[in-house]
Formats: structure tokens, sequence, C-alpha cells
């Protein structure tokens, strides 16, 4: 089912599998892997990409994503919160959680609370690569009612957010292409990257060089239907900066204002 949420919890890369998951059986690319990050790569720690989000030149939102280390793994934190208009129109609150072991880019547990309209939904994931299987444990806030499913999954998937610095840590570059494995709960879905070239890009936090990446779903019933672009700086950090989706009716603009820095604690000397 597509709702806001998808797009603004997901910010782009994710709003592929998110719609694709809730839409029918998908058909997955046996080739699809997720690429171990080279020791070079280096996580955001404890910064928050805040992203303004604009949905047919209308004010839609904020979407923020924090990455916190935990031992060998990261924690990852986005919320997304619709404003002015559109929350009227239909408000989302929502907040999604997981842990990316950090020495393979596999995502191991998902915790995300929704808020959309009318619904209250808790969703929790593990993902056991042991047995090739996913639990799914989800309760309506509104009514208590609460299913469970298992899933089958491939040997290592990344999540809908954490996509975003899945990609960031591969070796980009115009040309380059991989495809790899998403999932939140449910499905896996496969989704494509190319990089398509270059451009010179100015959001709120700055001008930068940067490299445009296409994304879009090679299994289930969005297959040809979707598109995402995301640009991410020209640099070994590849900041995700600016995302622009195409997704049916819907066309969104998510855009980099700032980058929060972790504050420091105030000396007792």
């Amino acid at each position: 089912r597509f709702t806001p949420a998808c797009l603004l919890l997901a910010a782009s890369l994710s709003a592929l599998p998110c719609i694709a998951q809730n839409s029918g059986l998908p058909s997955r690319n046996d080739g699809a892997r997720i690429i171990p990050p080279a020791d070079s790569y280096h996580f955001p720690e404890s910064e928050t990409l805040v992203y303004s989000v604009e949905w047919h030149l209308l004010n839609a939102g904020t979407a923020t994503v924090t990455l916190k280390r935990q031992g060998n793994s990261e924690h990852l934190r986005s919320i997304a919160n619709t404003s002015g208009v559109v929350n009227k129109i239909f408000a989302v609150h929502d907040l999604f959680d997981s842990d990316i072991d950090t020495r393979n880019f596999c995502t191991q547990q998902i915790a995300k609370h929704s808020e959309e309209g009318v619904r209250r939904m808790d969703r929790r994931v593990l993902l056991n690569y042991r047995i090739a299987k996913s639990h799914m444990e989800e309760t309506d806030l509104k009514t208590g009612n609460k299913r469970q499913a298992d899933y089958d999954i491939p040997p290592c998937i990344t999540d809908v957010v954490s996509a975003f610095f899945y990609v960031a840590s591969l070796g980009l570059a115009p040309g380059f292409s991989q495809t790899f494995p998403v999932n939140d709960g449910g499905k896996t879905t496969d989704v494509k990257i190319n990089v398509e070239g270059r451009n010179r890009v100015k959001v709120p936090f700055g001008e930068f060089d940067a490299l445009r990446v296409k994304a879009e779903p090679i299994s289930g019933p969005l297959n040809g239907k979707g598109v995402v672009w995301v640009w991410f700086t020209d640099d070994a950090r590849h900041l995700p900066l600016q995302m622009k989706s195409k997704l049916g009716f819907a066309t969104l603009l998510f855009e980099l204002q700032r980058v929060d820095l972790p504050k420091l604690e105030k000396s007792t000397h």
C-alpha cells in the first residue's frame, strides 16, 4: 500500500521497495547482492542529516537520519514528519530504527513506529541469516490486533533507509551499476542503480560537484514504473545531497538542509 510515509521515511531509494513490498509478490534477481564496505568507508558517525521534502512545489515535511556506532553495529534512526498543507491532508509521524553490521552491511533488525492518517502501527523485524528467514511482528495500536509472518531472505539484505548509506559505500563513478536486495519486513525487492553522470548541485546545505545515481526496482509490479534519482557528493564521503522521485502520481524532491553535529558535553573543569 502506497502512503506518503513510504517516501518521507524512506527518503527516495527506500521508496521503491516500500511500494513494491506492499503491492504484490516480486520475482527476485538471483544476481542481487550486498557488497561489504571497503576499509576506507566511514559511516557518518553521530551526524544527523536533515532533509526538506517538497511535493508538487508544496513543503511536505522533513526527514532526518542519524547513525551511531554500537560495537560492531551502526544504529540508524530515521524520523519523518509531514508539515503544512500536506500534514492537514494526510499527517505522517514515523520513526524507523535499524541495526547494521559494519563488517558486511547486512541489516540485523528493524523497528518501525508509524502514525499515518488514522493508522497507528508498530512493526519489529528480526533477520536470521543462518536459517535464511526474517520474522516480522506487527501490532495495530488502535485495535490491538497482532500478526506475525516469516519470509525467505537472501544471505544479506539492506533495509529501506540504510540503502542510502550502502550506495554511498560503493565505488561510485559514471557507468557504475549494481543490483542489491532491500527488505523491511515483507518480501525482498531488488533495486538496480546506475551512475548516470556528474552534475553541479546546489542545495540549502551548499553547492557541490555531485554524482547522479538512478535507482529503480527490477522485480515486482513496479518494474519499469518507478524511478528515483539521488545526487551524492563526488568525493570519498558520497554524502546524499538531493533526491527526486517519480512514482506514479507522486513527484517528490528531497534537499539536504543541514548536517547537525553531536553536541559536545560541557567541561566540568
